[in-house]
């Protein structure tokens, strides 16, 4: 059976959290790394397919 949205989404928020406690690189003051932006973005592009589909109900 594949993932859900929901799934990936929040499979990928935990990803890029957990990059973030480790990544010396990484702040959310400054920009990221190569690995920190892929995973936000990853995350940020599943969270908006989630949202939108939300909307559509």
């Amino acid at each position: 059976m594949a993932e859900s949205l929901y799934d990936r989404y929040m499979k990928a928020e935990a990803a890029y959290r957990a990059h973030g406690k480790t990544c010396t690189s990484c702040s959310s003051t400054t920009a990221r790394c190569r690995d920190g932006q892929r995973l936000y973005e990853s995350f940020a592009r599943l969270q908006d397919a989630y949202l939108a589909q939300l909307r559509r109900g």
